[in-house]
C-alpha cells in the first residue's frame, strides 16, 4: 500500500492536469463562439450596409446627402464614372461606399444610382455617373462647406436631385473693370512695378 502522501500528491497534480484540460476546453468553446457571432455579424452587416442617398433642402437648393444627412458632391476629375480622388484625397473627401446595391431615398432617382469599383477594390456609389463623396470639413447634416473648392485638382461641387452640379452664386460674381491708366507702359493694372 502506498503512503497517503504519495497519493495526495498524485490526486493533487491529476486535478491541475484536469482543471487546465477544461480551462482549455472552455477557452475553446469561448473562442468558437466568438467567431461565429463575428461572422453572423460581419454577413449581417454585409446586408445592411447598402448606402442610401437621399435629398435635403438647403441653401443650395434640394440636394444629394447620405442617410446620415450630410451632402454629397461630385469631383470635376472623375471621368467614364470612375474615381479619380484615392490616398490622400480620399481622406479630405471620404467616397461613398456601399456593400450591395445602393438605396434611393425618397425623391431619388433609383436609375441613376450605380456603383463604381475603386483602385483599391472597394464599391463606391455613383449618381448619374459622378462617383460619390462626402467633405470631411461638413461636421454637421447639411453643411456644404466643399461648395466650389478646389482640390486635387479640380473643382467639387453639391449633387442635385438630377444628377448635375450644383454651381453656388459666387459673392465675387460682380465683374470690375480696372480703371483705365494713361501710361504707356505695359502695365494693365495699376500700380505697376
Amino acid at each position: 500500500m502506498q503512503p497517503k502522501s504519495h497519493r495526495t500528491g498524485v490526486d493533487a497534480a491529476r486535478s491541475v492536469a484536469r482543471h487546465r484540460m477544461i480551462a482549455v476546453a472552455v477557452t475553446v468553446v469561448a473562442l468558437s463562439l466568438a467567431g461565429v457571432l463575428a461572422a453572423v455579424s460581419v454577413a449581417g452587416s454585409a446586408t445592411r450596409s447598402s448606402a442610401t442617398v437621399s435629398l435635403r433642402k438647403t441653401a443650395l437648393g434640394t440636394i444629394l446627402v447620405r442617410s446620415s444627412g450630410h451632402t454629397l458632391y461630385l469631383f470635376e476629375k472623375d471621368r467614364s464614372g470612375k474615381s479619380a480622388c484615392n490616398a490622400s484625397c480620399a481622406q479630405f473627401w471620404p467616397p461613398l461606399l456601399s456593400q450591395g446595391k445602393p438605396t434611393a431615398g425618397p425623391g431619388v432617382k433609383a436609375s441613376l444610382l450605380g456603383t463604381t469599383t475603386r483602385t483599391n477594390g472597394s464599391v463606391q456609389v455613383t449618381y448619374n455617373k459622378h462617383p460619390l463623396y462626402s467633405f470631411a470639413l461638413d461636421k454637421q447634416a447639411g453643411q456644404t462647406k466643399g461648395e466650389g473648392s478646389f482640390a486635387f485638382g479640380a473643382k467639387w461641387y453639391v449633387v442635385s436631385a438630377r444628377g448635375a452640379a450644383i454651381l453656388a452664386a459666387s459673392t465675387a460674381s460682380t465683374t470690375t473693370t480696372p480703371p483705365a491708366t494713361t501710361t504707356t507702359s505695359n502695365c494693365a493694372y495699376p500700380p505697376c512695378p
